[in-house]
This record gives structure tokens, C-alpha cells and sequence, in this order.
């Protein structure tokens, strides 16, 4: 079986081909930025802000390839209930660090999978994160180790790199912290008809 990846992010890919999981890459050039402005008007939360870009990802592209699986997903950091978007600048990425140090928030994690058009299934998974208290130096010594492009593209922290040394402790599944609950995915896979 088939699964298509509505996403262009290399580390959801990795973690599929990691598990065996036949896939194939067409991201959803969906406009997060606007969506997520439109739900946070909306009065959205974080969780369900990355429940509904999970599944608008996933309904977009499922659209163009009809009777495929195709498997959205998004995830968020939810600081007491604010979203912590990606940077976009280096400055920006500097006070998000400043915003999540010494301090405990989480990371949603959501897919989606659709067939046809519409969703047919969806998990979300939340992890606990305690970033240790790190000085104005430790923070930018960490930035400089990280490519502009990385940065901007999967936020942050990069828990599968560098990124796990600024964490006193983590409460969750390190794939879906790194973008895709994979147990949960293979389990609804193996029970699909």
C-alpha cells in the first residue's frame, strides 16, 4: 500500500521510509500563514489549528489523486495556549527562544489522512517540553549552528539534531515531537480495508 505525503518536509519523509511505509512526496502549498491567521480570528486554539492544517493539507492535495491515501500534517508550539509560529528571521527566532526558555509548553503533533476528498481518519498527539534556562549566549551559540533554510523551515528547535540539548526533559514520542505520530499511522494502516 501506497501512502501520498502532503508535505515537503524531508523529516516526516525519513520517518516513513525509517518505518518501511511505501510513500510518495506532493506537498500541499497550502498558505499556513494565512490559515492560521484566519482560525486564530476565528478564536482558534493551537490544537485545533493543527488539527484543521493537517486536514486542509491533506483534503488539498487528496483532491488531485483520488482513491490514494494521502496523509496530511502539521505541528504547532502551544506556549499556555499561544501559538509559537516558525521564524521567520534570525532575530524572530532569537526571541522565540528567549519566549520558550526556562519555561514549559508543548508540541501538537497532527495528521490527517484522507481518501477522495475528505477526511477519513486523524490523530493528534501532544508532547511536554521544559526547556532548561539558557543564557542570551547559549541561545545564540545554538542559532548560529543552524542553517537559515533549516531554521525557517522546521522552526526552532531541531529535536533530531542539536535541538535536544536545550531541553532539561521531554515527555512524548520523539517521532511525532519530530512531525509525525508514526505509531499511530502504521496502526490505523495495517487495520485499513
Amino acid at each position: 500500500m501506497k501512502i501520498i505525503l502532503a508535505s515537503k518536509s524531508g523529516v516526516r519523509k525519513a520517518i516513513l521510509d525509517k518505518y518501511n511505509i511505501n510513500n510518495e512526496v506532493q506537498p500541499s502549498y497550502v498558505d499556513e500563514d494565512l490559515a492560521k491567521e484566519s482560525l486564530l480570528n476565528e478564536g482558534a486554539d493551537p490544537l485545533l489549528i493543527s488539527k484543521n492544517l493537517a486536514e486542509l493539507k491533506s483534503i488539498k492535495v487528496s483532491k488531485k489523486n483520488p482513491d490514494e491515501l494521502v496523509l496530511g500534517a502539521d505541528s504547532v508550539i502551544s506556549l499556555d495556549k499561544e501559538l509559537i509560529n516558525k521564524p521567520k528571521t534570525r532575530d524572530e527566532a532569537y526571541m522565540i527562544l528567549k519566549k520558550l526558555n526556562n519555561s514549559l509548553h508543548n508540541l501538537i503533533s497532527s495528521v490527517c489522512i484522507s481518501k477522495n476528498g475528505s477526511m477519513i481518519w486523524n490523530h493528534t498527539d501532544i508532547s511536554e517540553l521544559k526547556m532548561k534556562k539558557l543564557t542570551d549566549n547559549e541561545i545564540k551559540s545554538y542559532l548560529n549552528k543552524i542553517k537559515s533554510e533549516t531554521l525557517y523551515a522546521y522552526g526552532v528547535y531541531q529535536i533530531e539534531a542539536d535541538g535536544l540539548s536545550l531541553f532539561e526533559y521531554i515527555k512524548g514520542d520523539k517521532d511525532s515531537i519530530m512531525g509525525l505520530p508514526i505509531k499511530q499511522i502504521i496502526n490505523y494502516i495495517k487495520n485499513y480495508k
